[in-house]
């Protein structure tokens, strides 16, 4: 009897190895398989993140960083798809100048620690290494989210600016709790357009305001816009609002932010002594359609009515489904305009805010630089408006909106070009 069961306990035997091994195996497949297929979480670091060590800034606390080789999502019929960081980049800027190292992109380098809500209006604006005071400044006085494009030029200085940049984040705790910070490393000055571009991309909420960093926010309009259904549906149906931008005539009198009127009678009390005026009011085509003799007695949101083409005002405006700024703009003049054009002809309403007043902080400007600058983006901007007319309107034709008020901003604008009719 003892020979007929021997077989028997070793076939038990083989049989309990192989169910371990099967289950495991299974174990180790599925493992294996979700970290292959799924995206790495976002552990809400502050810290740098980083494909590129050389990009690291050494910090007293531990780095967090995670792999951007990758960008994975899963199709319709729910099978996992992936492409390099590096290739969609360079499909999202191909007409930069940057395109040939769209690596050099490091989106979220630094991450707001705050909640985000889906329903708030970040600020997108650009910062250069002078300009880390201006942020920082900025941060705790807004006290809300902010997406940052910081260019870093690709040279010897590359580290020190890093290294003070980390100290930018150690030394203000508005700046760890409000700022994602986009990094754009290369050889290629000014590109405002393209880095626009990265900082609204990487907004996490419905709304944003195109800002420039060196302006200060006077009042509240963020709250007042939120607290407000009846602005809000106005900004998800195709509405942007203009916040009146001012300037002090004296340039000493716009160092100090803290001196700055904080109401609209604080503001006009001023405006009637000659110490603050519209912003470039030398040039009035720049922001001469935001009426500012209306908007002094104004209560109530009135609509831009004498558009003009170089009209640049700091606007707020929902962020899906809105053009993006055209990157061969390199340099000054014109970038901003050409954003703010495309805006209006894709049939976007620009409204005025009545309470609302920004004031322009007090720098230099490098002047030659700038004037040869805008000798090119001017004729650069003159073809692109006509491109532009004959691409909506063609958008317009096709899509049925040709005689909808979709396309008022475009026949009204374009019709202003020699020979457009007749181009289409």
């Amino acid at each position: 009897m003892m020979k007929k069961e021997a077989p028997s306990s070793a076939w038990k035997l083989a049989r309990y190895i192989f169910i371990v091994y099967s289950v495991g195996s299974l174990f180790f497949t599925l493992h294996h398989f979700y970290a292959t297929h799924t995206s790495p979480k976002d552990n809400g670091s502050l810290y740098p993140r980083a494909g590129d060590e050389a990009l690291l800034v050494q910090s007293n606390k531990v780095q967090h960083t995670y792999s951007s080789d990758r960008i994975t999502w899963t199709n319709k019929e729910g099978i996992p798809e992936s492409m390099s960081e590096t290739y969609i980049m360079s499909k999202l800027f191909a007409e930069s100048v940057s395109a040939h190292s769209p690596g050099q992109i490091k989106p979220y380098f630094y991450k707001a620690q705050s909640l985000v809500r889906q329903q708030d209006i970040t600020l997108s604006t650009l910062v250069t290494r002078n300009r880390f005071p201006v942020l920082s400044r900025l941060a705790t006085h807004y006290q809300g989210p902010i997406s940052a494009a910081l260019h870093v030029n690709e040279d010897d200085d590359k580290d020190v600016v890093l290294q003070e940049l980390a100290e930018l984040y150690r030394s203000n705790l508005d700046m760890h709790r409000f700022v994602d910070l986009h990094l754009i490393v290369d050889k290629h000055d000014r590109q405002f357009n393209m880095w626009r571009n990265v900082a609204k991309l990487f907004t996490r909420t419905d709304y944003l305001m195109m800002l420039d960093v060196d302006f200060h926010l006077c009042t509240d309009f963020r709250h007042r816009i939120l607290n407000n259904p009846s602005l809000l549906a106005m900004l998800d149906t195709n509405h942007a609002f203009v916040v009146p931008a001012f300037e002090y005539i004296a340039q000493e009198d716009g160092l100090d932010s803290a001196t700055f009127p904080t109401s609209k009678q604080e503001l006009l009390a001023q405006v009637e002594k000659q110490q603050i005026d519209m912003f470039h009011r030398s040039w009035q085509n720049g922001h001469g359609a935001t009426n500012y003799s209306h908007w002094y007695t104004a209560s109530d949101v009135y609509p831009v009515t004498d558009y003009h083409f170089s009209y640049e005002p700091y606007i707020i405006f929902r962020k899906d489904g809105t053009p993006w700024c055209d990157e061969r703009f390199t340099g000054y003049g014109g970038n901003k305009a050409a954003c703010l054009y495309e805006l209006h002809l894709s049939g976007m309403q620009f409204e005025i805010l009545p309470d609302d007043f920004l004031i322009h902080q007090t720098h230099s400007y490098p002047e030659s630089t700038r004037r040869k600058e805008r000798q090119y983006n001017r004729k650069l901007y003159g073809n692109f408006r006509e491109e532009l007319c004959v691409r909506y309107a063609k958008r317009f034709i096709a899509n049925g909106e040709w005689d909808t008020d979709r396309s008022s901003n475009l026949q009204k604008e374009c019709n202003k070009i020699r020979s457009f009719r007749t181009s289409l």
